[in-house]
């Protein structure tokens, strides 16, 4: 498991990228506690890099959203592509392991930090506001380890657990811990730390101090109540959950509840769709918690349009994605206009042919065939579309032009998710779409509706007396449209176990006049088999323990 030495090598992430508002990342070469622990600033280095480890999965040539069927991968020579081309393997693992280095900072934190109260510094002009943000970093550090353990959970099921700090030997003995005991910590955890975390950095004295930029980026209450939602919503769900455990469910909608009320009370509401990215998206109304990935345009050089100077193409939405977004008025697509009417999210989240994108794009979109950004062109979209969400379409990558990178960040929860997990969970619970309970007083076809009733996208709602199987496909696919390109699909796929991502529709494009074209349909057929609903444990690392069980099939 290489856990061995916990000691401080840290590397330098510049993952906060604003001026006076970042949280700065540090590397250590001095490896002695008393050197770490002795200092204000470098404890904060060290604390600041436990965040390191926190997901993100901006569009790039490893987006899971190819790993599923909501994007194909243009670049052919792309790893992503090997979840779904049968490489991959316990050699080829796709390993999430190394989520276990932040664990282990986590535990040596939690060990070596108890009780610091930087004696020597108790003369310095603000002692106090250091040590309130010292005394604070135990439950942020708490939860970091909570999330990282759910991460693993969700890919590996029963995983390794520990809360110590192990020697090399003790940690390639661990044997796996069962699932259900993990995400029973993950939720306690949360519970313990969640009324000791702020709601907000900007109010607090220590901070406000500093500036009126404080520090951004740092964990907060509704982190650690959504981090819990999350948790319980996998936790009830089938992979975890095949007896079907009544409970599991109730309490995952209530936890959702609980965020659902925290954003009303603290003033997170939906906003506009599309002010989930951009360069100030993190400001978003309905954000709870965004990682500041920092001043980027690698996510433009991946993913705008082959035919451009310096694009690459990359992550192209699918017909099976495209499929999935209703028409505004209940009907049927039309055969020669395939693209009018449809919910207003899908021109927000995806480029199609004639469509002006981006900014720098001289000329509206060819992806038919032949066209200048379709095939035969060597990385030419293979499914007719490009991807316009969370990609900044000011930014111009011309080599004569270019605008250089602009601020990304990953949002990692938001309110639009949680009713979404609120209605799920709430349908199971209850049996039915229109149930309500004294605990549960907002039905599930409720909860999905204000998600359609968003300014901008003001879909229809979804009828009273929908059957439980109308509903519940209707949800999934307004999940499938409301989080695309959000990291959710490729698990949600996964903790439903109703079968995996066998095929993919993709649309072919033919140009038959100047202002006529054909829409054929195709099929790709994608490897799939049970034994992926759980990741492979790396080879090496069941080579290295005995006691470390493979996950079945691989």
């Amino acid at each position: 498991m290489n856990f061995k030495h916990i000691c401080l090598s840290l590397a330098c992430m510049a993952v906060f990228s604003s001026c006076s508002d970042k949280m700065d990342y540090h590397e250590f070469t001095n490896y002695g506690k008393d050197y770490v622990f002795s200092d204000f600033g470098r404890t904060a280095g060290f604390v600041n890099n436990i965040y390191s480890y926190l997901e993100q999965d901006l569009p790039s040539t490893t987006s899971l959203a190819s790993a599923c069927d909501e994007a194909e991968m243009a670049v052919s020579w792309s790893s992503v592509l090997d979840y779904t081309n049968g490489n991959w393997s316990a050699l080829n693992s796709k390993s999430q392991w190394n989520l276990y280095s932040g664990i282990r900072a986590a535990n040596y934190f939690l060990q070596e930090a108890k009780g610091l109260d930087f004696y020597d510094l108790r003369f310095t002009e603000d002692y106090q506001a250091q040590m309130n943000r010292f005394n604070r970093y135990q439950y942020e550090v708490r939860l970091l380890r909570a999330y990282y353990y759910f991460c693993l959970v969700r890919a590996y099921g029963d995983v390794p657990f520990t809360t110590e700090v192990l020697t090399e030997e003790e940690a390639n003995s661990i044997s796996r811990t069962r699932a259900d005991e993990v995400f029973d910590f993950i939720i306690s955890e949360c519970d313990a730390v969640a009324y000791e975390l702020p709601v907000s950095y900007k109010d607090l004295e220590e901070d406000a101090a500093g500036g009126s930029n404080p520090e951004t980026g740092r964990v907060t209450r509704g982190t650690a109540l959504a981090l819990k939602a999350r948790a319980a919503l996998y936790h009830a769900s089938k992979l975890f959950n095949e007896s079907g455990d009544e409970e599991l469910w109730k309490n995952a909608a209530l936890a959702s509840l609980n965020v659902i009320d925290y954003c009303d009370e603290n003033g997170i509401s939906l906003g506009a769709y599309t002010d989930l990215w951009g360069t100030d998206n993190y400001k978003a109304s309905e954000v709870i918690f965004a990682r500041r990935v920092g001043d980027t345009a690698t996510p433009e050089y991946d993913n705008f349009p082959i035919g451009m100077e310096n694009a690459r193409s990359g992550n192209c939405p699918t017909q099976t994605l495209v499929d999935a977004y209703e028409m505004q008025d209940g009907g049927e697509p039309s055969i020669t206009a395939p693209y009018a009417g449809r919910d207003p999210r899908f021109k927000m989240t995806i480029a199609c042919n004639g469509d002006k994108w981006p900014d720098s794009n001289p000329e509206p979109l060819e992806t038919y065939v032949g066209g200048k950004n379709g095939a035969p062109i060597s990385y030419a979209t293979p499914t007719g579309y490009y991807l316009k969400k969370y990609l900044d379409g000011s930014i111009d990558i011309s080599a004569g032009n270019s605008t250089g990178g602009k601020r990304h960040s990953w949002i990692a929860f938001r309110l639009g998710e949680f009713l979404l997990n609120y209605a799920e969970a709430t349908f199971r619970y209850l049996g039915s779409a229109d149930g309500i309970c004294d605990i549960l007083p907002m039905s599930a076809r409720e909860a999905v509706n204000k998600v359609r009733a968003r300014g901008g996208v003001d879909m229809p709602g979804f009828s009273e007396g929908m059957s439980n199987g109308d509903f519940w496909n209707r949800y999934k696919r307004e999940r499938m449209v409301e989080l695309a390109f959000e990291g959710h699909r490729f698990w949600d796929v996964r903790r439903w176990k109703e079968g995996g991502f066998t095929g993919i529709t993709r649309m072919r494009i033919n140009k038959i006049s100047e202002d006529r074209f054909s829409y054929n349909r195709m099929e790709k057929a994608l490897v799939w088999n049970d034994k992926m609903y759980f990741f492979p444990i790396p080879d090496a690392e069941i080579r290295k323990n005995g006691n470390l069980k493979q996950n079945p099939g691989w």
